[in-house]
């Protein structure tokens, strides 16, 4: 499959990730994976009392890590929970840890057959990731799994606002450009 055929199956969109109909959400979870603010509270407000169940059985997860729970009343059958980590300056080892979280997720994906998955823009709310590194870590991680795995059919890459949108965009093209 040609380098075109792969950004063919990445889709940079603006929407609300827990309204998504793809086989697996990725959640910007806590270590807690207990709920909270932001798109871990619209995903776990959505899904229902039962993925709070789910993610207690679980235990915590570690940064830069991802555990799965089916998706409730999600139309997602799956959420992976992805722990990204909390900005704290980029020298202690922030973008390894949210690579992490991307290469985390899509094993879990592969391991349960998902075809297609929808990620949020992890660690950039309430963790203060700076949004373009955070989207080329991103991108990246997603452009490298697809070069490797044709069994993942479309990756989203959802924006909660239009600057991250724009961003996101951005680095898409500056990928595409590089090729």
């Amino acid at each position: 499959m040609g380098n075109k055929d792969m950004f063919n199956r990445i889709n940079i969109i603006q929407a609300d990730i827990a309204a998504l109909n793809v086989d697996a959400i990725v959640n910007a979870a806590n270590r807690a994976l207990s709920g909270g603010g932001g798109v871990d509270g619209v995903i776990h407000r959505a899904a229902g009392p039962e993925l709070l169940q789910a993610c207690r059985q679980l235990g915590r997860c570690e940064t830069g890590q991802a555990k799965i729970t089916p998706g409730f009343r999600l139309p997602a059958r799956y959420v992976i929970h992805a722990v990204g980590p909390v900005w704290q300056g980029g020298d202690k080892g922030e973008p390894d840890l949210l690579a992490s979280c991307y290469r985390e997720s899509l094993r879990l994906a592969r391991q349960h057959d998902v075809k297609t998955i929808a990620f949020p823009a992890i660690s950039t709310g309430a963790y203060g990731y700076p949004l373009k590194p955070a989207a080329q870590i991103a991108i990246q991680e997603v452009i490298v799994y697809l070069e490797q795995d044709q069994s993942l059919e479309i990756v989203f890459l959802v924006c909660f606002d239009r600057k991250s949108y724009e961003t996101y965009q951005q680095v898409m093209n500056e990928y595409e450009d590089a090729r």
